[in-house]
């Protein structure tokens, strides 16, 4: 009886334990082939204007934001002016200088808007169009 008893504690066990995986599994995130940002990036998608500066570039976000973009050597921006692009970056660290040296052109593109500098580190292009 005690036997029994062992035999059908270990099999109820065994089988909650199956059954916990499989409902921890299917309730589990789905992965996508899209890369989610890290901690601290930033995603934004817009149309990718060239700017005031010689090698400036910017996005105007879903949310009215001016992003004022900063391309590593692995990326190139020039080749997607007048495209809608999704970009991820982290937020540019400038020096106060250099800060100071952009603002009067930064003025011209931004009027209002809230403004940010993106470092970006990934480029997806959505259409070769803007949709205004």
């Amino acid at each position: 009886m005690i036997r029994k008893l062992a035999r059908l504690s270990v099999c109820s066990i065994i089988g909650l334990m199956v059954g916990l995986s499989a409902t921890l599994v299917y309730a589990a995130p789905q992965m996508s082939d899209e890369k989610a940002p890290a901690a601290g990036e930033q995603t934004v998608t817009g149309c990718l204007q060239k700017g005031v500066e010689p090698v400036g570039f910017f996005i105007i976000g879903a949310d009215n934001k001016h992003w004022e973009l900063y391309s590593g050597k692995d990326i190139s921006l020039a080749d997607h002016v007048g495209h809608t692009v999704t970009v991820t970056g982290s937020i540019a660290k400038r020096s106060a200088k250099e800060e100071e040296k952009s603002q009067p052109n930064e003025k011209k593109e931004t009027g209002t808007r809230e403004h940010s500098d993106l470092q970006v580190s990934n480029l997806k292009m959505v259409s070769e169009t803007c949709s205004k």
